[in-house]
């Protein structure tokens, strides 16, 4: 009985230049969406700050006042803490609107889910500011 010969491997398929196009299109979507999710984190990291401090400096100015030290500003602490804490809130809303009109715009090319992770943080966080930022405001009505 005669031996069959092994089959020939067939070569591997060669991608087209469509196909590599895509797929150099998907990685450059890839990266440009890790970079927005960068850009945001670096804005709630800067806002998350500057309302940490406001609501600390608020804290620390008002404690000063209760023990009787002197103020010029009977607001000051007040004033203070909602400036840092408004400033650090609205930078955050901006970092977050910025993100989603940037996913708005990389959704056309490629489809992703909307709720990252760190545009739940960043919601999570304008929500933290503006409720620090009310109850610095509502304390002394």
């Amino acid at each position: 009985m005669p031996s069959i010969p092994p089959p020939v491997p067939a070569a591997p398929r060669e991608k087209t230049s469509n196909e590599l196009a895509q797929e150099r299109t998907d990685l450059a979507v890839d990266r440009t969406l890790m970079a927005a999710d960068r850009s945001l984190m670096a804005w709630v990291r800067t806002g998350l700050s500057m309302i940490s401090f406001g609501f600390t400096i608020y804290k620390i100015i008002e404690g000063f006042q209760e023990q009787g030290g002197h103020a010029h500003n009977v607001n000051m602490a007040r004033n203070v803490g909602l400036f840092l804490t408004g400033l650090g809130t609205v930078a955050i809303l901006i970092g977050t609107i910025e993100y989603w009109y940037r996913l708005k715009g990389l959704r056309q090319s490629k489809v992703f889910r909307l709720w990252q992770p760190s545009f739940v943080i960043a919601v999570v966080m304008s929500v933290a500011g503006l409720l620090m930022f009310l109850g610095i405001v509502f304390q002394f009505l």
